[in-house]
């Protein structure tokens, strides 16, 4: 089990991890799914789907690239998702775990796989972007991946890799981790089935005030 004790910079992730939009991101797509004929899923078989990049998740749904380009279809379900997004909400006790971290001397960050100005928008909004000293997103809307992102991040941090902890929800993240070369923690509480994480050999809790705990 990671001791948060043994770090002093913590990196989290956004979407699932402080910010409960699942169960958008099924009913969204769902309706997109039901204009195009193709089968709905719910939220246990998006868990079990969901990965990225997101151009592969969208060809599992049935999406035909051929007929309507991914660009299309992605930008269609971010315009969706955004007009949609003010009825998301953190997940609870996100704010009791920021601030009794940020009490214990950690800084903190957020790199994410959404786009840069709506990260900083959302998070200002739900009243947690000044728990971070930077929030990194991308700078389109295609959720290609955030290992470019997580470098350059790492780097304008400057502290000691081995002082640096990522906290996600999904495989990807582990990944990412991986790739720049720091440590990471999983919270099955977004995008990705605790059975899918599980297999990935990362530490993992079940909620996010269990860290506390760890202090």
């Amino acid at each position: 089990m990671i001791e948060l004790k043994n770090y002093t910079h913590i990196l989290w992730d956004w979407n699932g991890t402080l910010l409960d939009d699942a169960w958008l991101c099924v009913d969204v797509m769902n309706g997109m799914l039901k204009e195009r004929g193709l089968p709905l899923r719910t939220i246990e078989q998006y868990k079990e789907l969901f990965d990225f990049p997101v151009r592969d998740y969208y060809l599992k749904l049935g999406f035909d690239f051929n007929k309507e380009p991914f660009d299309d279809v992605g930008m269609e379900f971010i315009i969706r998702y955004n007009k949609r997004h003010s009825e998301t909400a953190l997940h609870p006790e996100v704010h009791e775990v920021l601030s009794t971290i940020a009490a214990h001397g950690f800084v903190q960050y957020i790199l994410s796989a959404r786009e840069q100005n709506e990260l900083i928008s959302e998070t200002k909004a739900l009243g947690v972007f000044g728990y971070f000293d930077l929030i990194k997103g991308l700078d389109d809307h295609y959720a290609h991946g955030k290992t470019d992102v997580g470098l350059l991040l790492v780097k304008e941090i400057g502290a000691a890799k081995d002082k640096m902890l990522f906290i996600g929800d999904t495989r990807h993240d582990a990944e990412v981790a991986a790739e720049i070369g720091i440590d990471c923690f999983l919270i099955p509480n977004g995008h990705h089935s605790s059975s899918r994480l599980l297999l990935l050999g990362v530490p993992m809790i079940s909620s996010i005030k269990d860290l506390i705990e760890l202090l």
